[in-house]
């Protein structure tokens, strides 16, 4: 029996249509040099988990629910006395995707979850880091469709990370551009 080989859309995507429009762009001479994406690290801090340790679980459990993966708790590196935090506590929750998963994730982002968002124009064009790496903030995790809205109990937001092998952030800006992250339109107008 023969198996079918499963391919995210946005995988099929970067190979045959970012890859060229990237070397065109940048004058790449190999298809090595196009910049691609290596990993999306999801982070999520949990507000009030020093005094609710189920919080953390929950936390963790709607990550997984989102990514398809499980993700591990963070704990806290250092005592802080003001927020009654100590070294050791569980803090909040990570998950990093790579591969077949991260594409996934882009794509459900990208032409579901982002656009749910209410008076959306497009995200921020300025969070790259300089290295080529892209940070972007969601402030309500119920944007995901897969998150149940009747049994979540506390809104909290979370951070995605692009990584990418770009060297600099307008081959990362075009990188993502390309695969849709929707960024704002600015336009520059004299008035």
């Amino acid at each position: 029996m023969e198996t079918i080989k499963y391919t995210p859309r946005l995988a099929d995507k970067y190979s045959n249509e970012v890859i060229p429009a990237l070397m065109k762009k940048f004058q790449y001479k190999s298809v090595m040099q196009a910049p691609k994406l290596q990993k999306i690290c999801i982070n999520r801090g949990v507000n009030g988990a020093v005094t609710d340790k189920k919080l953390v679980d929950i936390a963790v459990d709607e990550l997984a629910t989102i990514t398809g993966q499980k993700p591990v708790p963070t704990y806290s590196k250092k005592d802080i006395s003001n927020f009654k935090l100590r070294k050791g506590m569980p803090i909040g929750a990570r998950v990093t995707l790579r591969g077949e998963r991260m594409f996934e994730f882009l794509d459900r982002l990208v032409s579901v979850a982002l656009p749910r968002v209410r008076d959306f124009k497009g995200v921020s064009d300025k969070a790259f880091d300089g290295r080529g790496n892209y940070t972007l903030g969601v402030t309500e995790q119920i944007i995901f469709p897969e998150i149940d809205i009747d049994k979540v109990n506390k809104i909290t937001g979370l951070d995605i990370t692009f990584v990418t092998t770009a060297s600099n952030n307008e081959e990362a800006y075009e990188l993502l551009k390309e695969l849709g992250m929707p960024f704002k339109n600015i336009k520059k107008e004299n008035i």
